[in-house]
């Protein structure tokens, strides 16, 4: 297996906020699908998909070949915010075959390329639509990198150092699952709206991720989101929905909100939404919130043409009909059997697991530094799967939606055997944690 060495670049010159190289210290030359290829020959199975970003895997055959096509044609690349084929395929594909099919009427917004740059939009647009200032988001929360979006970040290591940046999420509002805590919950909200609307400070929107992924792969019930969509109409406060990591299909719907039956008021998508792991963002907004004027909001790169290419042929590629989203649903069910067999199986670690779709959480009630052992000793065996949760408490499973199910199984006998080594571990040693960690 190679290792990155201190004379490689991206430990030489590159600044100390890289992240992934230091889970993953390998040098990446090639990538197909759900597998990628080391420069020295070495192959791992995708579990990260980057971040969520390639759910139709790495050079997708069809999306690369639309692509080469349109470069081979001198198809125009940025082109800030004129009107091109392009764009007007990718607005006119998703209008017929997401929007309308599902009832939805928005607006499109085309903002710099990432998901941090659609958040700081829908902020600045819900100010804009109600004059009130605050916005409040939820505990373990994850909303972007940028000024407005990390104060809506619930995890103080991102703001370590920063001036300014203090702990600012609003609200004691927890994700929840039994029903008592549900209404809880709700109660805590309406009962924070009720004051600010007396004292007319009410915020201008809320922001929500349907499943926090960052966060821990936390659920949001759909009785629970129905309840806060409610709220927010009745007291004139914007509904956001960030669908950055969690849309285009991750759960098996193309809207990872689609269950609860809501119509927001703005929805933030990135991410997967450029097709082929390149860079678009985009702000869906009810057309009575579009009271932007020309220019009042804008970015360089909103204008990534070969991103509109890429999204346009997986929308017709993948969803113009439920065909898809069923393959998707199918294979959701062998991988939670997968999951419930590591439990199962591996009873000194304690495991537990939760999820839909295509994103799943495996997390150990007995040590939470268990999930980077798992991860660790995996990418030694040729799987690259991520940690999240506030400790990196829990696993994350954030494969291509385009897996195989024989490339699915690859990564899960790798977890298995990991497992195995593990369990044996901490059932011989009633500590468990130290014995293992220096394993």
């Amino acid at each position: 297996m190679q290792e990155l060495k201190a004379k490689d670049p991206a430990h030489r010159l590159e600044s100390n906020v890289r992240s992934y190289v230091r889970s993953f210290p390998f040098v990446a030359k090639t990538a197909s699908g759900s597998t990628i290829t080391s420069a020295d020959g070495v192959e791992y199975i995708d579990f990260l998909a980057g971040a969520g970003a390639l759910n139709y895997g790495h050079n997708n055959p069809a999306i690369q070949q639309a692509l080469l096509e349109y470069v081979s044609g001198d198809g125009i690349a940025h082109s800030l915010d004129f009107a091109t084929i392009a764009k007007d395929d990718f607005i006119e594909t998703f209008d017929t075959v997401v929007l309308k099919p599902r009832g939805m009427d928005y607006r499109f917004q085309f903002c710099g390329p990432t998901g941090t740059n659609a958040v700081e939009a829908a902020i600045k647009i819900a100010r804009k639509v109600t004059g009130n200032r605050d916005v409040f988001s939820f505990t373990q929360g994850f909303h972007g990198m940028t000024t407005g979006s990390l104060e809506l970040t619930d995890n103080p290591y991102y703001k370590e150092g920063l001036p300014g940046f203090d702990q600012r999420v609003q609200g004691p509002l927890p994700f929840c699952s039994d029903e008592s805590t549900l209404e809880q919950s709700i109660s805590s909200i309406a009962d924070i709206l009720q004051r600010r609307a007396q004292s007319d400070t009410l915020p201008a929107a809320i922001i929500v991720e349907p499943i926090q992924g960052e966060g821990g792969i936390n659920i949001a019930p759909m009785t629970w989101l129905r309840a806060l969509d409610s709220l927010c109409k009745q007291f004139g406060v914007l509904l956001i929905i960030d669908d950055i990591q969690m849309g285009c299909g991750r759960t098996g719907d193309f809207f990872s909100f689609e269950k609860a039956g809501i119509d927001p008021d703005i929805i933030t998508l990135s991410k997967s939404i450029g097709g082929y792991g390149l860079p678009m963002a985009l702000v869906l907004l009810k057309p009575q919130h579009d009271v932007w004027k020309p220019g009042q909001h804008n970015g360089t790169f909103r204008g990534n043409n070969l991103a509109f290419v890429a999204a346009t042929k997986a929308l017709t590629q993948y969803w113009q009909d439920s065909d898809f989203a069923d393959e998707i649903r199918a294979k959701a069910e062998h991988i939670e059997e997968r999951l419930q067999g590591l439990a199962s199986d591996h009873r000194a670690l304690d495991l537990s697991y939760r999820g839909k779709g295509f994103v799943w959480g495996l997390e150990s009630r007995r040590e939470p530094a268990i999930a980077g052992m798992i991860q660790k000793m995996s990418f030694e065996r040729g799987l690259i799967i991520e940690t999240c949760g506030r400790g990196d408490q829990v696993l994350k499973f954030l494969a291509p939606l385009t897996s195989s199910l024989k490339e699915i199984d690859r990564g899960f006998e790798i977890l298995t055997d990991v497992c195995e080594v593990l369990d044996g571990q901490f059932a011989l040693d009633g500590t468990g944690a130290r014995k293992a960690a220096s394993a």
